[in-house]
């Protein structure tokens, strides 16, 4: 750059970073250099930074001291915020001509929106931090947007599995699971380099019926001998009682679709 650029101009640019960036440790040298600052320099740029993004409720800015320290942003808002986002959508979730024939609700605009569904990555990413996932593990195809979003927000990398074997993958894994819901076998397949042995899966999904997709992905995980660490899904329907998991996370709750009187009940799970 030929001329000095100003604080403001370092700051804008600084926010922007570690936006672009969630959860990726930057190391102190790497801004330092990057700006041409000294490091008590860039501390009181950090420290702006992190006032004004927990001042409006727009993420959180971490420093970490040591060698193998640095700065990293967390994706995260108010939890009033949240709150006033998720029944805004549990509105829209409920409208009437969402229902579809068997009970089901149509989800793809919702999944296709990419400010909703980053949105909603980030407050999965929230209530499942305590986790550490090494990566996160979905199926094709409706729960990959949402699958794609919560790895970014965790910046670590998605696996999806498939119903059929692709050439293009290399050697894979299959096996066969039980549908939940229809209680039909179907098979599910990955590619035996996608997840390291020992890798703390976190299982994401769009919606949970009966359970018989997340217990074919946490067999598949099994076979190649990753941890499942979690399971989450944007909708779990409250029928069937006994799913072929448990101790899952969703977000919302499908208690019951009247198709004869047009009226769908859906909760939000705190």
């Amino acid at each position: 750059m030929t001329t000095k650029p100003k604080r403001i101009e370092r700051v804008v640019a600084l926010s922007k970073l570690l936006a672009d960036h969630p959860y990726r440790l930057f190391s102190f040298s790497y801004f330092c250099k990057k700006f041409d600052i000294a490091k008590s320099t860039l501390s009181e740029d950090v420290m702006a930074v992190k006032s004004g993004m927990e001042l409006y409720g727009l993420g959180k800015i971490e420093t970490m001291s040591g060698a193998a320290g640095g700065v990293r942003f967390v994706p995260c808002h108010l939890p009033e915020d949240d709150e006033a986002f998720l029944q805004e959508l549990a509105v829209r979730l409920a409208a009437p001509e969402r229902i579809l024939p068997g009970g089901m609700l149509y989800t793809t605009d919702i999944l296709c929106n990419p400010e909703t569904v980053v949105r909603l990555g980030e407050i999965l990413m929230m209530r499942l931090a305590e986790l550490a996932p090494d990566c996160i593990m979905t199926v094709e195809t409706s729960g990959i947007p949402l699958a794609l979003q919560v790895a970014r927000a965790f910046n670590i990398p998605l696996v999806i599995a498939r119903h059929t074997s692709d050439i293009t993958e290399g050697s894979t894994v299959n096996i066969n699971y039980v549908s939940g819901s229809t209680k039909a076998i179907q098979n599910m397949a990955m590619p035996k380099r996608a997840l390291k042995p020992d890798s703390r899966v976190l299982i994401i999904d769009d919606v949970m019926k009966g359970g018989g997709t997340a217990s074919g992905m946490i067999a598949l995980a099994h076979e190649v001998g990753a941890k499942v660490v979690g399971k989450a899904f944007l909708i779990a329907t409250a029928e069937p009682q006994r799913k072929l998991v448990e101790d899952y996370t969703a977000i919302f709750t499908l208690h019951n679709v009247d198709e004869e009187n047009q009226i769908v009940h859906v909760d939000i799970n705190k």
